[in-house]
């Protein structure tokens, strides 16, 4: 089996490493918010979207840096892939997720 060629593959060879939690989280809410503006207009371009904040999360989770924050971190991806998915198991929304995601990229601004 091969795996997907990364999204983002500047981030994935190193980059990723450098930014703060707080940038990390931002960029995923950036791709979160994409998403939200394609859903129902472009399939294709709606899933692109939560792939790219997928894998940058992926990304997150395998910084030692947060390991303290591997439960919050894995949350978020669930609740994104729960969202995706129509919120069935847990009444996940991009709505929410683009709010809550939103507040890191505020603070990374700063």
């Amino acid at each position: 089996m091969t795996l997907p060629q990364p999204r983002h593959p500047g981030l994935a060879a190193g980059a990723w490493g450098r930014l703060s939690l707080v940038q990390q989280l931002g960029n995923v809410g950036s791709e979160v918010s994409r998403a939200r503006r394609w859903r129902g207009k472009d399939p294709k371009l709606f899933d692109q979207a939560l792939v790219r904040a997928l894998e940058l999360l992926d990304l997150s989770l395998s910084d030692p840096r947060w390991k303290r924050r591997l439960k919050e971190l894995a949350r978020a991806r669930e609740m994104l892939c729960d969202a995706w998915l129509g919120g069935e198991e847990y009444g996940s929304d991009l709505e929410g997720l683009d709010r809550y995601f939103f507040h890191f990229a505020l603070a990374a601004r700063k």
